[in-house]
């Protein structure tokens, strides 16, 4: 392994195809660079013509492990020494459990499969706790979400995207009381962080803790009450009586609770 930048390798690359959205590369450099030269493992969804496959061994060294997986079973011949190869769709969720039970938990997941709705939706929820503590589950390509032939379209609830707006809302569940809207299982609670960008979204699996707060130092003015609520919620009750009024809106604290 080298010092070159997944940029550099990936425009030097001279194997099998592989096809990438150009700001791809920075993205991967961002998220990737800590597990160069480190036992690492990633499975990727998608294998077209098997470039990526020798990009990861090019890029993190002899201590990755590929893992991969299509629907096409010609790509069965780009298995090789710590590439393995799984053909199957990645909407099945029989053919994905099979995978699970045939692989350790991985660093990385990365989703460059089919790119419809249902696939990556049926992905996520199969595969991500097989991410280990502290790894990444990454989709690409999440702008079929806005496109209609891949059953996505603008603000459309069942697209991709609509999905992960959604769990981000699961980010919050330490601070709302009313909980009957909320999505709250076992994959939400192991979503430390959720980042988008043009095209990728990349969800960082951590399990969180309960969510808590410290005053630190003393106060030396009476804090200035900028907002006040008109009714408060029983929640805003409940912190009242545990905090104090001063956990309103302050002008000198602005955003916090």
């Amino acid at each position: 392994m080298g010092t070159a930048t997944f940029r550099e390798i990936f425009y030097d690359h001279t194997g099998n195809q592989v096809h990438k959205w150009d700001h791809y590369l920075d993205i991967y450099e961002k998220y990737f660079s800590a597990y160069r030269g480190q036992p690492v493992s990633i499975l990727e969804i998608g294998i077209s013509q098997g470039g990526s496959l020798q990009l990861w061994k090019k890029y993190f060294g002899e201590n990755v492990r590929v893992y991969a997986m299509d629907i096409n079973p010609l790509c069965k011949k780009f298995e090789e020494e710590y590439i393995k190869i799984f053909i199957g769709s990645q909407e099945d969720e029989k053919f994905l459990q099979q995978v699970c039970h045939q692989i350790p938990e991985v660093d990385i997941i990365l989703d460059d499969g089919g790119h419809t709705m249902r696939q990556q939706i049926v992905s996520f929820e199969n595969l991500f706790l097989k991410v280990k503590e502290g790894g990444l589950y990454i989709v690409e390509d999440t702008h079929t979400s806005y496109w209609h032939e891949y059953h996505g379209g603008l603000k459309n609830p069942k697209s991709f995207i609509e999905y992960s707006k959604n769990l981000v809302d699961s980010l919050y569940d330490g601070h709302i009381a009313d909980k009957r809207k909320l999505l709250v299982n076992e994959i939400t609670t192991h979503i430390n962080g959720i980042s988008f960008y043009d095209s990728i979204v990349v969800f960082e699996k951590q399990k969180r803790n309960t969510p808590f707060h410290i005053r630190k130092g003393t106060e030396s003015i009476e804090p200035y009450i900028q907002v006040e609520l008109k009714k408060p919620t029983l929640w805003m009750q409940v912190k009242q009586k545990l905090f104090g009024k001063q956990d309103t809106y302050k002008n000198n604290d602005k955003g916090k609770l």
